[in-house]
């Protein structure tokens, strides 16, 4: 059986990194090769591939045959279509010079498309990055928002409550001192009530007649003829020597 061209799986599990080698076609997948000529890491975009040019036609002119995966690389890399010019040129089609000359325009052309998927890719991963950055940014907008309601909902309910412990605390205060002035109230010694006397029924007063007022006795006047004696004065007393 001919050797085989194919791929020898490496990498962690959901990173898979292969060997491009020259196995026994009877050997399994993963067992002993021949020979390592290059390496596929299909997580790069494009894909990364480091290969032997020389190694793969020269393992190619002696008959191995790849697999369907390394056909695929073997074309992408020109391999194939080197390989084409050079049974050409054994079979007289085309000299080597030619076989060269049309293996370099198409090197040329495949390195043109090669950069242009480069760039293609980049600025899809630009745009791509663009539209996620904008996505992230009103995202994080309504984010903020939600959190600047919700926090207003809570402070808002902050301020009610401290309302509502500000209240009880006042009720409390005036309970306090309603209580004290109670209890001060109810430790002052009260004043003993007076017996006050029943109201003593006096009989009414009889209203006495007024006694009449004594009136001078009238006064006797002289007559006009009746001579009014004056009066005697006292002698003067003697000096003492």
């Amino acid at each position: 059986m001919p050797a085989k061209i194919r791929l020898q799986r490496k990498g962690k599990k959901g990173q898979p990194f292969y060997h491009i080698v020259i196995a026994d076609g009877r050997a399994p997948r993963e067992g002993r090769f021949i020979e390592r000529i290059g390496t596929y890491n299909p997580l790069t975009k494009p894909a990364e591939i480091d290969l032997n040019f020389d190694k793969a036609i020269d393992w190619m002119q002696k008959g191995a045959q790849p697999t369907d995966t390394v056909r695929a690389i073997l074309s992408y890399t020109g391999v194939l279509y080197k390989y084409h010019l050079l049974t050409g040129v054994k079979k007289g089609a085309m000299t080597p010079e030619q076989a060269e000359e049309k293996y370099q325009a198409w090197a040329k052309e495949k390195q043109e498309k090669i950069l242009s998927k480069i760039k293609e890719n980049e600025l899809k991963a630009k745009e791509s990055k663009k539209e996620k950055n904008a996505e992230e940014t009103k995202l994080n907008e309504a984010r903020a928002a939600a959190v600047a309601k919700k926090l207003a909902k809570v402070a808002e309910a902050e301020v009610e409550a401290r309302k509502e412990r500000v209240a009880e605390a006042n009720a409390k205060a005036e309970a306090e001192v309603e209580a004290a002035a109670r209890m001060k109230a109810a430790a002052e010694p009260q004043p003993e009530p007076v017996n006050e006397l029943p109201p003593v029924h006096e009989p009414p007063t009889e209203v006495q007649p007024e006694e009449p007022v004594n009136e001078l006795p009238p006064v006797h006047e002289p007559a006009a003829d009746e001579v009014t004696p004056e009066p005697e004065t006292p002698e003067a007393e003697p000096k003492q020597e």
